[in-house]
């Protein structure tokens, strides 16, 4: 394999690239101790070392590193490990790392989740923010029934009524239009139709939230 190019990512990384294609970052220190240089020869010993010892760990330090101050699930860190532009193969194996010792769980992720929105989101929304971070919707379904088995359940029409007093709707003063309006802003919320119509219409005045 020849190093084909060499350009600087900071004062310290450099993007290296072998036979014209991008192989990996490494710090200025590792061009030194590996003798990359452009139009040079890189062993496959070399080229071995740095993809099954250097380049792993580096990835499992990063991603401890990240969960030390937040959690992740399986995709978000992935996502985060491709930024830094680690070889896919090093990614998977930081993942499988972190995840054998538990620090990356989408099951417990996913039940937190719920737990924490479930009386702030509907069901819908919470889905979908889910799925976007990479949880599966079989996943989401077995945190919700997990809840629902403790007790924990959702009360529609109850999250409906505190935004409607948040946005200071009055059913008996409302007009046609901004109830309709209303009804557009719940619905993209995520609540079922019948509930935001039979919502619009009590006097949430006298319902306490």
């Amino acid at each position: 394999m020849i190093v084909t190019q060499v350009t600087g990512v900071t004062k310290a990384r450099y993007r290296i690239y072998l036979d014209g294609q991008f192989a990996f970052i490494l710090y200025k220190g590792e061009l030194r101790q590996f003798h990359i240089k452009e139009g040079q020869e890189l062993s496959s010993e070399t080229y071995h070392h740095i993809m099954t010892q250097i380049l792993p760990r580096r990835a499992k330090l990063r991603s401890m590193n990240l969960l030390q101050s937040k959690a992740y699930t399986r995709k978000q860190l992935e996502d985060k490990l491709k930024q830094g532009e680690y070889p896919q193969e090093c990614i998977e194996e930081a993942l499988a790392y972190v995840e054998s010792y538990g620090y990356i769980d989408d099951e417990r992720y996913a039940r937190d989740f719920v737990e924490y929105q479930i009386q702030n989101k509907s069901r819908k929304c919470i889905e979908m923010d889910l799925m976007k971070k990479g949880i599966s919707k079989e996943i989401v379904q077995k945190a919700f029934e997990s809840l629902q088995e403790l007790g924990v359940e959702q009360d529609e029409m109850e999250l409906i009524v505190k935004l409607l007093k948040k946005k200071k709707y009055s059913a008996n003063t409302a007009t046609m239009q901004e109830q309709q309006k209303m009804y557009g802003f719940l619905y993209r919320k995520g609540f079922h139709s019948d509930v935001i119509s039979r919502a619009l219409l009590l006097d949430i005045t006298s319902i306490s939230v």
